[in-house]
């Protein structure tokens, strides 16, 4: 049997912020799927083969990447990185010691800090610098069971997380980029339109616009997401 390998505290790089989430989640679970078909206004979204060169997602807010890290040089235009392990990977920044990232974690860079990373299977979250403002919701009522863990330029990260059977009452969201990271099933009421029901894959990677509904996971399995929204 392999030995898990140890984890690194990352020292000496103040600009980075560690963002751990634990979800005891398998390392690998759900994922090389193929990938998904683009949505919407150059938006897209999907589950993507680790090392795609093309973008999973890119839009007028943000760029994500599978198993690639093309802003880890924090070139011109490269803004906010949002780093997150599909798998397993080791994350180096520019100005500190490198940091072992597991399953469901996540290492936020700021724009200036170069970085590089090895691994099997990671997505950087590229915030863009242009970006205009965001889309937001009718009213802004704040989701409750979720666990906020940064607070970037004009964006908040968090962890979404709902328990089986639970329901998170009427909330809403601004533009968002979602990363599913735990398998479950979830019913959606939202304002003004028809119940819905949605099945959350691992791997996937969507940008979703404003809503103000209510969610009940109807799975077996937690709700595990990690969601970088837009502050409108």
């Amino acid at each position: 049997m392999t030995e898990p390998r140890p984890r690194r505290r990352l020292v000496g790089a103040a600009a980075a912020a560690l963002v751990p989430i634990g979800l005891g989640v398998g390392v690998g679970v759900g994922l090389g799927v193929g990938l998904g078909a683009a949505s919407g206004a150059g938006s897209g979204s999907g589950v993507a083969p680790a090392g795609a060169a093309d973008p999973v997602l890119d839009n007028p807010w943000v760029s994500v990447h599978r198993g690639a890290s093309p802003c880890a040089d924090a070139g011109p235009g490269c803004g906010d990185r949002v780093v997150v392990s599909f798998g397993e990977v080791e994350v180096t920044p520019g100005r500190g010691a490198p940091k072992w990232l597991a399953y469901g974690e996540a290492l936020v860079l700021p724009a200036g800090e170069t970085y590089r990373v090895e691994g099997d299977d990671w997505a950087e979250v590229h915030v863009k610098t242009d970006r205009p403002p965001p889309a937001a919701p009718a009213e802004t009522i704040p989701a409750g069971k979720n666990r906020r863990l940064h607070t970037g330029d004009g964006y908040f990260l968090f962890e979404e997380r709902l328990e089986p059977g639970d329901t998170r009452e009427r909330h809403s969201h601004a533009a968002r980029v979602v990363l599913v990271l735990g398998a479950t099933e979830l019913q959606q009421w939202p304002d003004g339109a028809d119940e819905v029901f949605k099945t959350q894959v691992p791997g996937t990677i969507k940008f979703n616009p404003p809503v103000i509904h209510i969610v009940k996971n109807i799975g077996d399995a937690p709700l595990r997401n990690l969601v970088l929204e837009f502050i409108p």
